[in-house]
Parts: C-alpha cells; structure tokens; sequence
C-alpha cells in the first residue's frame, strides 16, 4: 500500500531510465561547540520522499523494469549511545512511516553499493546538489559523488535537484493544509502579541509573547527568525536584532511565521504601539494594504510574478504620489525595495526560481511594503496565500490587517 512519500518516489522515478539510481541523504548536526550541536535540519527534499527527519539516514532509489525500488539505510546505535542520546529510529518505524520496501542499516551501505556497481558498465547515480552559489562549501552529496567518481570512472553522475524542485512548487491538499495549521498558530502568537504591546516595552519583550504562544500551540519550531521592528527599525527589511525600546508613537512591523510539522507560515503585520496610528500612518498604512489586495486580486494561474509587483508598483506609486511624498514613478524604489513575495511550502523561502508565473496549487506570499526612513515607518503587510485556475484563497484570510480592526482590537484587549 502507497502513501503520500511512496506515491513521490513514483513521481521522480518518471524521470529516470531503467538501471538508474539515487542516492539522498538526510544530513547531519552540525556542531556549534565543544559540548553542542544546532538543532538538526533534515534535507528537505529527502524529508519530500521519506517523511523522516531524522540525522545520518541514506535513501537509495533504483529503477527496475519500471517501476522504482527504495531501500532506506538507517543508523544501528549500540546500547551505550542510545542511553545518552536516545534511540533511532527503528526498521519498523521506518518502513511505517516512508513505505520503502526495505530498510537496512548503515553499516551496510557500501558494501551494498558497492556489489550493484561492480555488475554494471556505464551504470547512472542521481544526487541532489542544492547549489545556487559556487562559494558554498562542497555539499555532503558533491564530497560522496566526488569520491565515487574517483572509485568508479565510468559512473554518470546527474542532478535530480530540478525534477524535485518542478514536484514540489506544486502543493498537494496534505500540504495545504499543514499550511494552514501553521498559519492558525501564527494568527494564534500574533493575537497574543497585540493583547500585550504596549510602549516602552523593548521589542524582544513582545517577541516572547509569541515564542510562548506558538511553542503553546504546538509549532515545531518558528518559520524563520522573528523581526520585531519599531519604528526606524521597520525600514531595515531583515532587521532581527530586536533589541530596542519600543516608543510611544511608534508602529511595530512583525514578520514571523510558525513550523507545523515542517511546513511553513510567513506573515506580516504593522501595529501601532499606543493602540491608535496616527492620521499619517494611516494614510502609509492604507496605501500598502491597498496594493496587497490589488495585487491579490489580480493573482491567478498564467500571471508571471513580474506582472504581480508591477502591480504593487503602480499602486505605491499612485498612492505616494496622491498625499504629495513622491512625483515621478522612479522615486518608488527610494521606499520599495523587494519583491512582492515569493513561494512557501517546507521552507520559507521555499524552492523554484525568483521570477516565476503562477501556476494552479502554488502557495506563495503577496507582501508589499512602504518604508520610509525620514519618517521613522515602515510597514509591511504580509499573507499567504493558494494560487488557483481563477484567483486565488488567501490562506490566512482569518488574521486581522485593516486599520479598523487592529485598532478595535487593542482597545477592547487592553
């Protein structure tokens, strides 16, 4: 019986001849200090085939007459390891979870290799080397191939990074709504949030009220690091030192998201400190939320995203230049200067090309922004949402962003 990881692996191994293979690897902790590891990542698109997460796994693909053959290789801790850093998991486990047809132990991995390419001529090994700058360090995966080629010239080495970048652009229904669950956290920690913003708080202080709220609500982790930037702040676009007091007067951009069992939200929204904008960040605010829903509604599958910030443009643009800030159209990039948003799914800032055209099943986030530093505000207006034949779903529809309401909500939760 299949499940959603067995059903990608049939997906991919389309694209493979008879004989080929596939190496991926889960990844390792990466140490921090003599006695500490960061928390461990897994290798998103090893995570897309199997459903496992955890360190130092192998996945083998191989195609045969046809149909494709997966063998997961998985640590065998002895008894020692296991009561300091506890177990693995275990072939049961594995097997459960990934629906490979045979789990096997690490320790066997190149001897098993190793009997497969001694039989085969110009045999053809696909690795997934994620590399958008040739400064990187050598991937895990280029050092084996590396090496591999050395032991056995005659191997075709080939790239499966852009055949698994083509499957998951595209969001199935589980997918969605992992995204969803995400974004209900995240709308839960930012509600905690504005019950509890006030002036003269330092920014990380507000930033806790979210850490607790999401880590409450079962978020696996935060989406990305939190930016908590009032005033000034908000016109540095990754500020995250948040580390300021927060003014009276002052509007506060929050850029945050939480992680549901991998799957990313990464929302944005600009609250007014003393509870009420004044009557010049209202007229800043509603020129940014008027271009996200201009540009939301114009969202649908065929539209190239270049379209969509030319969109956001021309409605900054007009807006700017109705309340007298700017006059000619090339003055724009002075206060806008990013994209209008980019595609979400196992990472924030999630795989595919920087320039894409929508297409029905993507999930991507529509963010313009205003930032105008002689002025001391920046705001940020920032949702996700679910591209469709027609249009679109606003996926985080449910989190407040009018002027009306933020303000209604702080003064009935102060």
């Amino acid at each position: 019986m299949g499940n959603i990881y067995s059903d990608r692996r049939n997906k991919i191994s389309a694209y493979m001849r008879n004989g080929d293979m596939c190496i991926l690897f889960s990844g390792e902790e990466i140490r921090m200090s003599r006695d500490q590891y960061y928390d461990f990542v897994v290798n998103k698109n090893f995570f897309y085939l199997t459903g496992i997460n955890k360190e130092k796994l192998i996945l083998f693909l191989t195609k045969v007459n046809g149909e494709i053959k997966s063998t997961l290789f998985i640590e065998n801790r002895d008894e020692k390891t296991s009561k300091w850093i506890g177990e693995t998991i275990s072939k049961e486990e594995a097997m459960e979870i990934s629906k490979v047809e045979e789990v096997k132990y690490l320790d066997d991995f190149d001897s098993f290799l190793n009997s497969i390419l001694l039989k085969l001529d110009n045999p053809t090994i696909y690795f997934d080397f994620d590399r958008d700058d040739y400064k990187l360090s050598v991937l895990n995966s280029e050092e084996f191939a590396n090496n591999l080629r050395l032991k056995y010239p005659n191997i075709n080495i080939k790239n499966i990074y852009s055949i698994l970048v083509n499957e998951r652009t595209i969001k199935n229904d589980f997918e969605v709504l992992k995204i969803k669950e995400a974004i209900d956290i995240t709308k839960v920690g930012l509600l905690n949030v504005l019950k509890n913003l006030k002036p003269n708080m330092y920014e990380y202080q507000i930033e806790s009220y979210f850490d607790f709220m999401i880590k409450y609500s079962g978020a696996t982790n935060h989406a990305f690091k939190t930016i908590v930037a009032s005033g000034k702040n908000a016109t540095v676009l990754h500020y995250v030192d948040n580390n300021d007091k927060i003014k009276e007067g002052d509007l506060v951009l929050f850029d945050l998201g939480a992680e549901k069992d991998y799957y990313k939200s990464d929302i944005s929204r600009t609250f007014p400190a003393s509870g009420k904008f004044s009557e010049r960040q209202k007229q800043i605010y509603n020129i940014v939320l008027n271009a996200q829903l201009k540009v939301i509604e114009a969202i649908r599958e065929g539209v190239t995203q270049k379209e969509i910030n030319e969109i956001a443009k021309e409605n900054l643009y007009l807006g700017l230049k109705q309340i007298g800030k700017i006059n000619e159209r090339e003055e724009l990039q002075k206060y806008y200067y990013h994209g209008i948003g980019h595609s979400l799914g196992l990472d924030t800032h999630d795989v595919g090309e920087r320039e894409f055209t929508y297409k029905e099943g993507m999930v991507v986030t529509v963010e313009p922004g205003l930032y105008i530093e002689d002025e001391g505000i920046g705001i940020r207006i920032e949702d996700d949402v679910l591209v469709t034949k027609e249009g679109c779903e606003v996926l985080s529809e449910g989190i407040i962003k009018t002027i009306e309401e933020i303000e209604e909500f702080m003064e009935n939760n102060k």
